[in-house]
This record gives structure tokens, C-alpha cells and sequence, in this order.
């Protein structure tokens, strides 16, 4: 009987196996090392391109800021403006009222005994001071505001003498009087409160 020893041929083929087995493992290293490197330069565009998105809107913020800043300059520049435009506005619709108001005080003022230092008006008053020689140069000028169609009412709030110049002694006075608010302050009025 023949024998064949088929020990050798294990051998060999158990390092064949070891050596492929190294083979299969050194392959898949250098794959995983290739995938790596290739997934690292990937990520790295990503990140360079989304670096780059960033400083472009970062640019864009930074235009479009300056852009509000200026809307929101306009928009507080107009504010203002529309308040002054109302303010005029308001002026303009309170003038012809102030100017008829002024027109009558010049006729009911006593002439020669007396003259206004101070007109302050208001909505509803006005307050007047003035100097005159006397209490009657007072009196009468209360008595003609009263008799006007301008003014309510009509009250004495001071009335003291007062030493100017060269000790010339006068009576210093201080009105204050309510304004007619039923009707309308009209021109004719005026001419009659003025006799």
C-alpha cells in the first residue's frame, strides 16, 4: 500500500491562508486609510464652503444694516417733520383767532392813561399787565373788556403802586380774563364791543 503524507500540503496551505488572511487585512487598512483621508477632504470643503456662506451673509447684514439704519434716520426725520408740519398747522388755524383778539385789545385800551406791559393767552384766559395813573383808568378798562364781545369775565387779580423813574408813582395791574366760548369771536362783534 502506498502512503502519501498530505502533511506538507496542509502546511502549505495554512500559510497560504495566513498570508492571504494578511493580504485581506492590509487591503482593508489601506481602504479605511483612503476612505478617511477622502471623508476628510470632504468635510473640509463643506466646512470651507459653509465658511464662505457665512462671510458672504455676514457682508450682507452688514450692507443691509447700514441700509435700516438709514430707513430708520428717514423714518425719525419724518416724524419730526410731521410734527412741525402739525404744529404749524395748528398755529395757522389759531392765528386769525390771536390776530382779532389783539385788533380789539388796541381799541379798549384807555389811551393816554394807560399801556399793556404783558399779554400772555392761553386756551380758555388771557392775562394782562399793565400800568395806568389810576384806579378809575383801571376800572374803565375792566368795564370795556366786559362790555366786549371777547371776553366772559373779567377779574382784578393786582393792582399796586409802583415808583418809576424821577419818583413818579403808578399803579402796576394784573387781569386775568376768560374768553367768550359760546359763539364765535366774529369781526362785527368786535366793532361793537369797540364802541
Amino acid at each position: 500500500m502506498i502512503r502519501i503524507n498530505l502533511l506538507p500540503f496542509r502546511v502549505a496551505r495554512k500559510k497560504e491562508n495566513i498570508r492571504r488572511q494578511i493580504s485581506v487585512f492590509l487591503l482593508l487598512i489601506l481602504l479605511t486609510a483612503v476612505a478617511m483621508v477622502w471623508y476628510t477632504q470632504f468635510i473640509n470643503k463643506q466646512v470651507i464652503t459653509i465658511k464662505e456662506k457665512t462671510t458672504q451673509v455676514n457682508h450682507q447684514i452688514l450692507k443691509y444694516k447700514k441700509k435700516a439704519d438709514q430707513v430708520a434716520r428717514i423714518k425719525k426725520n419724518l416724524k419730526i417733520l410731521e410734527e412741525k408740519l402739525e404744529i404749524v398747522s395748528s398755529l395757522e388755524k389759531q392765528r386769525e383767532k390771536q390776530l382779532i383778539l389783539f385788533d380789539g385789545m388796541t381799541d379798549l385800551v384807555v389811551p393816554g392813561r394807560m399801556w399793556i406791559e404783558s399779554f400772555k393767552t392761553d386756551e380758555n384766559s388771557v392775562t394782562i399787565k399793565g400800568i395806568a395813573f389810576d384806579n378809575p383808568t383801571i376800572a374803565d378798562f375792566m368795564e370795556k373788556l366786559e362790555n366786549s364781545s371777547i371776553f366772559d369775565k373779567v377779574d382784578l387779580k393786582t393792582a399796586k403802586m409802583k415808583k418809576f423813574k424821577d419818583g413818579v408813582m403808578l399803579k402796576s395791574f394784573e387781569l386775568l380774563c376768560r374768553k367768550e366760548k359760546p359763539k364765535e369771536m366774529k369781526k362785527e362783534d368786535l366793532k361793537q364791543g369797540k364802541k
